[in-house]
């Protein structure tokens, strides 16, 4: 992969033609938007820059979140010629090719090579072992990025050799940086636009914690907007909507909106509603509201409005919950969806939470009565001699396994809280407490 005068005129010529994302690549580690677990003082990849060392590094984490942008950045301070190779269409010709000219112009000019692989992950077996003799003898400094677990999909000689870092979905302040960078440096649009405070959180939204398409749509929405004019050309909300085709939600995740579209949303799925709820969960998703409270609340309302009228309800909605924890955004759409048109369509009781509330409300106001004798711990020494657990029924000795006696404090013997309704399940649950309580009673 030698480089000719051809090369270099073909970058001269493409420079400034660039998409802006390109543009706004940081020059050094302190313009790097997020990753500030990664980039602090003493953290190993700062280290690593600092004393020039060389190094083998796997960059995991979502798209946009800057794995190209460090490899990049870390080829520029360090001063190693960087070398670019996507394992979609590369294949092991091409590493040795690369490998091969990094040894040649070590050992020649003393130049040293920085090898990033993208998707290294799509690399299989004999590909990755490529890499390992480069690695090993130091031909190379060599980063590879991936957006799936290394742990599964890099080879274990390879990933022992190498550092593990772990990349976050960029924060909407950092989005908002990149953003405010793009508008006025010289590399940027250099002051030609202004965003709108709606257009700038629309974009911040719509990019997800994704760095690289903030920028962007902000790129597509000034070509909407058109050149500037007598000053800065203003970009809208209306201006983002058309070069994106995506609306924007009108949603204040700390206001009026939040709190609306989360109440119409619980009662949609209370009223029986899927089509309803459906659409305020969408609402939500699309104007980036944090799928983890989504989830929080279909796990409350699994029980508060459905409980034992379906119990599978819950078990769907903590289920819906943990895979938006394991695979995120956009794919747990699906699994949230799944969990509303469930707690929609359950049959509905309010038994369990009005149980509870109840029991609470008793204890606060003062009703709770000394434990019955013999339902007291009668395991310690002396206890016998207190009368503790004297009397006791063992419930499996007794028929159906319920035996006949008091568990309730003195003062709420006959006390209800929960009281079955006919819907669903709970009416045969409901048949079954009739049953047992005459058991209780000594019936």
């Amino acid at each position: 992969m030698s480089e000719t005068l051809f090369d270099d005129a073909g970058a001269e010529a493409a420079k400034g033609q660039e998409p802006l994302p390109v543009r706004m690549r940081p020059r050094d580690l302190d313009e790097v938007a997020g990753q500030r677990h990664l980039l602090g003082d003493g953290s190993p990849l700062r280290r690593l820059v600092e004393d020039d060392a060389p190094m083998s590094v796997f960059l995991w984490g979502p798209p946009g979140t800057g794995k190209t942008t460090l490899a990049s950045v870390v080829s520029r301070v360090t001063r190693r010629r960087f070398v670019e190779l996507s394992a979609v269409n590369a294949g092991v010709k091409d590493v040795r090719t690369v490998v091969d000219e990094a040894r040649r112009r070590l050992g020649m000019h003393g130049t040293r090579t920085l090898l990033f692989v993208d998707e290294v992950h799509r690399f299989n077996k004999t590909q990755q072992d490529a890499l390992l003799p480069a690695v090993e003898n130091r031909w190379v400094s060599f980063i590879g990025a991936t957006t799936e677990n290394p742990f599964f999909s890099v080879v274990s000689p390879l990933l022992s050799r190498s550092l593990l870092l772990t990349l976050e979905s960029l924060e909407d302040d950092d989005v908002r940086l990149l953003l405010q960078r793009a508008l006025t440096e010289e590399r940027g649009l250099d002051g030609s636009h202004e965003l709108t405070d709606e257009a700038t959180e629309h974009v911040v939204r719509l990019a997800g914690g994704d760095g690289r398409r903030s920028l962007t749509y902000l790129e597509a929405a000034a070509l909407v907007a058109g050149p500037a004019q007598d000053g800065p050309r203003t970009i809208t909300a209306e201006d983002v909507e058309r070069a994106v085709d995506r609306h924007a939600v009108r949603y204040d995740r700390s206001g009026d909106q939040h709190y609306d579209v989360i109440s119409a949303f619980i009662k949609s799925m209370r009223g029986s509603d899927p089509d309803a709820a459906l659409h305020y969960l969408a609402r939500m998703i699309e104007a980036g509201e944090d799928p983890r409270f989504i989830a929080r609340r279909l796990v409350v309302h699994a029980s508060e409005d459905v409980g034992m009228a379906d119990p599978t309800a819950l078990q769907t909605a903590v289920a819906a919950a943990q895979s938006v924890e394991l695979i995120g955004l956009p794919e747990a759409r699906i699994n949230l969806a799944q969990a509303v048109i469930h707690i929609s369509l359950a049959p509905k009781s309010n038994a369990v939470i009005t149980a509870i509330d109840e029991a609470m409300a008793d204890v606060r106001s003062g009703r709770a009565g000394a434990v019955p004798a013999h339902l007291r711990d009668g395991h310690y020494k002396g206890a016998a001699d207190l009368g503790h657990g004297k009397g006791y029924r063992y419930a499996h000795d007794y028929p159906g396994g319920v035996a006949p006696q008091q568990h309730a404090p003195e003062g709420l013997t006959g006390r209800e809280y929960y009281r079955p309704t006919g819907h669903g399940t709970e009416r045969r649950f409901s048949e079954v407490l009739s049953r047992i309580k005459d058991v209780l009673r000594g019936g």
